[in-house]
């Protein structure tokens, strides 16, 4: 074990991918499983173990983990404190619905603890099922039930999972479109994405013109958008291109729906638990929202929980009006505690703020390369935006070459944003910096390396 897990310490690759015994595995997969898989569709390997910041695949390749789980494995893989926490978990308690239990109970004080200090005595915690989709419905419930109101407000470009509410709630029309009958009463307003502005402007004249268009939206008694149960946001948009939110955005929609009496559900799925350099996203912003909703990174080693906080006055819910069978996973709740204790002891937090700013600075230069239209992000949730072709073609094929270019050189990254153009970065958050330079050196080759042509 000890010689295996010293040899991932370095990117490897030895021969073409998949290899031959990924490429066996792939083949059963493909035979077997449902055709909605996804991610072995551009990451052809199939992995074998994992350690820390980096995974190794059936045939001895060694990569760069930078997908981490779409962000759950927060701590990387199999840290070994939090696995000794699930272990003597698992000798004791496995499951018990919502009853309280010891590892619960000391699990809703850590979360408890890392909240604002103004929202802790107000704050309420919810355990779903163990999706952030199913918390996102849980949330959108919450508020309707609250409000008696039936409308929402989620915003363009925006993702909030792949259930039938969730779905409603992102903007992602391909997903949409094969499934009738979708949960009415949503409509998507602009959202501040000066990249792809959608109202055309420019950020250096604009006037955060999307918040005018939002409070404008809201306000008029005669624009056909009746008063919402709740508004949904992401103040980074993950999925839809690591898009972070303007401050002076984020601060009016949190303004003008305090003013109306509309619920503001904050979707931390992706950002929450540190992904940002703040345990919540909301914290950057000076906001306080009204349901905040948290999956992924909860336990920190990929035991699945989500949860909902929301304050104390949306709390009109009856006995059993939102349920799960595995709200009760005590195994992801004893990882989660100590996970909350590592991150305090080890300055996580620090970390993915100096980390970001390494990946800042060593992504700088790409700026200016002629195929890139921006790199944009925030703590380690990073994302550089490949830039179409003079046609008006989208730069899919293009970031996906990248993608495969950087999975030959032992890095796994993922795509996102409109048209998959967009290269994204999800590093553990206790990521060395050797380990993200190294990673940093293969994205920038990459790229450096794509075809040359003028920027349009």
């Amino acid at each position: 074990m000890t010689d295996l897990i010293a040899e991932m310490t370095q990117p490897r690759v030895d021969g073409a991918l998949p290899g031959p015994g990924s490429a066996a595995y792939l083949a059963r997969q493909a035979r077997t499983e449902s055709n909605a898989r996804s991610y072995p569709r551009g990451l052809p390997i199939a992995i074998e173990r994992g350690q820390g910041s980096f995974v190794r695949d059936v045939d001895g390749n060694v990569f760069i983990d930078f997908l981490a789980g779409a962000g759950v494995l927060s701590l990387g893989h199999n840290h070994p404190e939090l696995v000794r926490a699930m272990v003597e978990q698992l000798g004791s308690l496995t499951h018990a619905l919502d009853f309280p239990t010891p590892a619960k109970d000391a699990f809703v004080e850590a979360q408890l603890s890392m909240l604002p200090p103004a929202m802790r005595s107000r704050t309420r915690i919810h355990f779903c099922g163990p999706t952030g989709a199913n918390a996102v419905d849980a949330a959108i419930k919450l508020c309707k039930t609250a409000t008696g109101r039936g409308d929402i407000v989620s915003f363009q470009g925006g993702f909030h999972g792949a259930s039938h509410a969730a779905m409603a709630v992102t903007g992602l029309v391909s997903q949409k479109q094969p499934v009738a009958n979708g949960m009415p009463g949503v409509h998507f307003l602009p959202y501040s994405s000066c990249a792809r502005c959608p109202l055309g402007l420019r950020p250096d004249t604009c006037e955060t013109n999307c918040a005018t268009y939002f409070e404008n939206a809201l306000r008029d008694p005669n624009g056909g958008l009746p008063k919402p149960a709740a508004v949904i946001m992401e103040l980074v948009q993950g999925e839809g291109g690591v898009v972070p939110a303007r401050p002076e955005f984020v601060r009016r929609v949190r303004a003008v729906t305090a003013e109306l009496d509309i619920p503001l559900i904050v979707d931390e799925v992706q950002t929450g638990c540190g992904r940002t350099g703040t345990w919540f996203a909301f914290e950057q912003y000076g906001i306080t929202p009204d349901v905040v909703v948290a999956s992924k990174a909860l336990s920190g080693v990929g035991s699945p929980v989500a949860v909902i906080f929301y304050d104390e006055r949306l709390d009109v819910w009856s006995p059993g009006a939102h349920t799960g069978t595995f709200r009760g996973n005590q195994l992801a709740f004893a990882a989660g505690t100590e996970a909350v204790r590592i991150v305090r002891r080890d300055n996580v937090l620090g970390n993915v703020v100096a980390r970001g700013e390494q990946v800042a600075d060593r992504l700088a230069a790409l700026t200016a390369h002629p195929l890139v239209r921006e790199v944009r992000g925030v703590g380690l949730m990073w994302g550089i935006e490949l830039l179409d072709a003079p046609d008006g073609t989208p730069a899919s094929a293009l970031a996906a070459s990248v993608r495969t270019e950087v999975l030959n050189h032992g890095l796994i990254l993922e795509l996102g944003g409109r048209d998959d153009t967009v290269v994204r970065l999800l590093p553990p958050l206790n990521v060395t910096a050797e380990v993200l330079d190294t990673a940093c050196d293969i994205l920038i080759a990459a790229i450096t390396g794509l075809p040359h042509r003028e920027r349009g």
